[in-house]
């Protein structure tokens, strides 16, 4: 049972709170590149390998920290989540080699990640609104994690040049602690508001979704999100500097990423519960497509940049609440966060890719350049993926709802 504080408007806001806590500070790693291969004197690809080895534990634990939560509630998990990433962030600080690093800053900050997830958090979100609601609801979780990023990759920035990199990760190991009390506020009862009641088991409804083409294509599209993600977050910065010109328009960029995900989130939200999910999709991965293209061709000023980066952030997770939307809509909430778990780990095996590639080409070859175009093919190719999606409940899901909708 639900306790009676635990409205649905705390248990939203609560939800909003932990995804912008959790993605905000996981979206200012790149700003420690530069400081900390440079006092160790590590090379971009140590540096991107730690990274990407912490995105691939994101995406690996995902889906049992998902399995859990779906059987015990969401507060536990968030809370040895907020605990192991806290602990990863004050190893990543007091890393001495690169072993180091990729323990503290790639094995337990992933797993912390992973466990702190905003899919934890969304799934708790979806259960508690009504399904003509939920999409909407979905986009709001997601927009909250963009506004971390908007308030986070400035904030990171400042206390490196007021603190310097090391104090400027306690500080963030201390902001994670923050998900500890909000978790409390995320209700242990796993039935979905407009859903009836299901037994199916967790086996069940794997092997469902294994046999479902549409939750294949899902996860083949949602590894080029990782991809494009995973490469801009952690290359951006250095990027950037690369091209001569200032830090701060790095995380100017990234902060539009941000500011700008908000809306896109929330007008993707809103599209989902109108038009069909998977060709929202395909216009956005096309879109993508287009945009990084655009950005090799086009002269690398300032204003190019924020023009790219404020396009980007309209189609940044704005793919979120559509995926999750089709995962909820055709296999139903029951275990939403152990299916969107699965489909997750391929987002984050593509994150790994787009950034160890990052750092491999550049140390190879001293440009971005052929990353920057792969991440333009594939967008394209992740466009024609989701238009055969079958995006129809399955047949189990047609009993009526045993519980009226109250928000």
């Amino acid at each position: 049972m639900v306790a009676h504080w635990r409205s649905p408007f705390i248990i939203i806001s609560s939800g909003c709170l932990i995804a912008m806590f959790s993605f905000g500070t996981r979206s200012m790693f790149g700003f420690f590149l530069e400081p900390m291969t440079g006092v160790h004197g590590w090379s971009r690809e140590d540096f991107s390998l730690a990274m990407a080895i912490q995105n691939l534990l994101w995406g690996l634990a995902v889906p049992i920290a998902g399995a859990v939560a779906d059987k015990y509630g969401p507060m536990r998990v968030l809370m040895l989540g907020a605990i192991c990433y806290s602990l990863g962030i004050i190893g990543m600080a007091n890393s001495e080699s690169t072993v180091s690093l990729n323990l503290f800053g790639g094995l337990l900050t992933g797993l912390g990640v992973a466990f702190t997830s905003f899919s934890i958090a969304m799934a708790a979100i979806a259960r508690v609104v009504s399904p003509e609601r939920r999409s909407l609801a979905l986009g709001l979780g997601t927009a909250a994690g963009s506004l971390g990023q908007v308030v986070f990759s400035p904030l990171a920035l400042l206390w490196i040049h007021s603190y310097g990199w090391h104090d400027a990760l306690y500080l963030h190991a201390v902001v994670i602690l923050f998900i500890l009390p909000l978790a409390f506020a995320l209700p242990s009862d796993v039935k979905a508001k407009g859903e009836a009641l299901s037994n199916q088991s967790l086996t069940d409804a794997l092997h469902e979704a294994r046999v479902h083409r549409g939750f294949i294509l899902l996860t083949v599209g949602f590894f080029v999100c990782g991809f494009q993600l995973g490469f801009i977050t952690i290359h951006l910065p250095p990027y950037v500097k690369d091209l001569g010109l200032d830090a701060e328009v790095a995380a100017i960029g990234l902060a539009l990423i941000g500011g700008f995900n908000i809306v896109g989130s929330l007008v993707s939200g809103y599209v989902g519960q109108r038009w069909s999910k998977k060709k929202s999709l395909s216009l956005i991965y096309f879109l993508r497509g287009l945009l990084i293209a655009g950005l090799m061709v086009l002269p690398k000023t300032e204003i190019t940049l924020y023009v790219f980066t404020a396009s980007m952030g309209l189609l940044w997770l704005s793919t979120v609440p559509l995926t999750s939307g089709i995962i909820a809509q055709v296999f139903g909430l029951r275990y939403m966060a152990t299916l969107f778990g699965i489909v997750f780990f391929s987002h984050q095996l593509g994150s790994f890719l787009g950034i160890w590639l990052g750092g491999i080409f550049f140390d190879a070859t001293g440009s971005y350049e052929l990353v920057w175009w792969l991440g333009a093919a594939l967008g394209i190719g992740a466009a024609i993926v989701h238009w055969p999606i079958d995006e129809k409940p399955l047949p189990r899901l047609s009993l009526k709802s045993i519980e009226p909708n109250n928000i």
